[in-house]
């Protein structure tokens, strides 16, 4: 596990946690967990594991032997693991799941909406490349919208909870060489945001988490985030346990504050340095 240096510890400190909260939140709920073989979902699995109620998880991913393996090194007598082999941008995939979803006894009570796709590429390389842009959508925003339109009546009559893995590049200023990864997280943002105010009027909570750079495969492919300031997947995890008993309607860092005045006070600044000509 990565431990923070001085900067990360800065940017990054502790959350206030009460287990004693979740566990009595929790107690006998069902959570559908996606992305949930690697990273932030693994690791949420792997935390509320340990809680040592009973619980329901419904853990979805692309990769069914992660899964499978994941689901070997957490069941216990009070946990019950449900792993479904999905790519949610499958029609036939995304059928089974809700069909699943649909027959379970009690309902589902949270949604954690963690499944994504990150590309780094600037236009220029991306000419002919028009399925980085569908793939990105499909699975950052087609994706939730189908699974929450069909899964809200179950929400509804559970009161439950939608929590939505986002990004701070939602709240600042779109930068390049990220278009479709920018684009498509900031489209379902947009939609949950919408959306929030009908869906708290029928008793289903929304919280968005807007996370800076975080220490998962995602990130593995670009050689300058070795070097950067990156949380760790636990102190996620603890976020997002967080937000189920809290019910916040939001998470981001402290410091983000700053980059979003920056990005309304200064734009004209950030403008000439992006459309600064070669």
């Amino acid at each position: 596990m990565h431990t923070y240096n001085l900067i990360e510890s800065i940017l990054f400190p502790p959350i206030s946690f009460n287990e004693g909260k979740l566990r009595k939140t929790l107690q006998g709920k069902s959570i559908l967990i996606t992305g949930a073989s690697s990273g932030i979902g693994e690791h949420l699995a792997i935390f509320l594991s340990k809680l040592e109620i009973e619980l329901q998880l419904i853990l979805v991913a692309r990769r069914g032997e992660k899964l499978e393996v994941l689901k070997q090194s957490l069941e216990s007598k009070s946990i019950t693991i449900h792993i479904i082999r999905a790519d949610l941008r499958v029609q036939e995939d995304m059928d089974h799941l809700l069909e699943f979803l649909h027959k379970l006894p009690a309902g589902l009570d949270i949604v954690v909406n963690n499944a994504g796709l990150s590309i780094n590429r600037s236009i220029l390389q991306s000419m002919d490349r028009f399925h980085d842009f569908t793939r990105t959508m499909a699975i950052n925003y087609f994706a939730p919208v189908k699974l929450l339109l069909s899964v809200i009546p179950l929400l509804q009559n559970n009161n439950g909870q939608i929590i939505n893995i986002s990004t701070i590049n939602a709240l600042i200023v779109p930068i390049p060489n990220w278009a479709a990864y920018q684009a498509s997280k900031t489209a379902f943002d947009t939609w949950l945001q919408s959306a929030a105010p009908e869906l708290n009027k029928i008793g289903i909570t929304t919280t968005s988490i807007y996370l800076p750079l975080v220490k998962t495969p995602m990130i593995l492919p670009t050689e300058a985030y070795k070097k950067m300031p990156a949380m760790t997947t636990l102190h996620v995890a603890k976020i997002i346990c967080r937000s189920i008993y809290t019910k916040q309607r939001r998470y981001k860092p402290w410091w983000l504050i700053f980059g979003e005045l920056f990005s309304v006070l200064f734009k004209k600044i950030i403008d000439s340095l992006f459309y600064k000509k070669a």
